[in-house]
């Protein structure tokens, strides 16, 4: 028993020296202040970069350059705050800065796609095919450009699903942004039978094109015959509008037109085959 009351007793005073040190209390000083300034330059900088990319200052710059600049410098001065924390906790910042490198080449070798996405986000950018809060459709996918990152680009689909897009393979495909515009063109295919009065047909489809409000007077709304089926004429009802009103025009024509074919006596045909028999 005394044994044990000795061991413990020489332990804590042990314990009590160690803190106790000036050495100790410098050095754990000294790693207090280095995870600090870790921690609250972190914070800081991150609001400084805000305030910077939506200043005045900045205003004749697009939001999209203003976004990956912020995103660019935060990962610099995440970079600079990270060496400096850990050179007053008391790590060989020139040794580390070796290790850093060798480690930066190595993953630079393992990490090439990423460099490419780099590259292709500068040039989005840079080229400018969409900016944010566009509607585009690219590398096989369509959304909303929500934010453009140093590696990828976000999208929010119509459905609201996030799709994060490598900024490689979408400045490397065919990009077709719908909000460049402020105008587009409905198109709706509908067929009537064969024997149905083709005049009369594109007179309906005209008429409730100038009946709904959104619909553009210039261009001209314009009913065309497109083909001739085998069982039917194929017609297409060309109509301009608002980008904002495309999704809620096509739909309200695609009810309006069936209702208005039944009211005239336009026939939808079903497909059809003739057989004949031979005896």
């Amino acid at each position: 028993m005394l044994f044990i009351q000795n061991f413990f007793s020489e332990l804590g005073q042990k314990i009590v020296d160690f803190f106790t040190n000036p050495t100790t209390l410098w050095a754990i000083g000294k790693f207090i202040i280095g995870v600090l300034i870790i921690f609250i330059g972190f914070k800081l900088v991150k609001k400084i970069v805000k305030k910077f990319i939506n200043s005045k200052g900045m205003g004749h710059f697009s939001m999209t350059i203003r976004n990956f600049l912020g995103h660019v410098i935060l990962i610099v001065a995440y970079v600079a705050i990270s060496l400096i924390g850990v050179s007053i906790i008391g790590f060989n910042i020139a040794g580390l800065s070796a290790l850093i490198a060798s480690i930066g080449v190595t993953i630079g070798l393992a990490m090439q796609g990423s460099l490419s996405n780099i590259a292709g986000g500068i040039m989005v950018v840079g080229l400018k095919p969409f900016e944010l809060g566009d509607y585009i459709d690219g590398a096989g996918v369509n959304g909303t450009v929500t934010d453009i990152g140093i590696f990828y680009t976000t999208l929010t689909t119509p459905d609201n699903k996030k799709v994060v897009v490598p900024n490689g393979a979408l400045s490397n495909s065919v990009i077709t942004n719908y909000s460049t515009h402020d105008t587009r063109r409905v198109d709706l295919d509908f067929n009537i039978s064969l024997s149905a009065d083709i005049n009369l047909a594109k007179k309906v489809l005209i008429s409730c094109a100038k009946a709904d409000e959104r619909v553009l007077e210039d261009p001209t709304p314009m009913a065309v015959v497109t083909s001739h089926g085998e069982s039917a004429i194929k017609l297409q009802l060309r109509v301009w509008v608002r980008n904002e009103d495309y999704w809620d025009v096509k739909f309200a024509l695609n009810e309006i037109v069936k209702t208005s074919f039944d009211q005239f006596g336009v026939e939808i045909p079903f497909p059809q085959l003739d057989v004949h028999i031979t005896k």
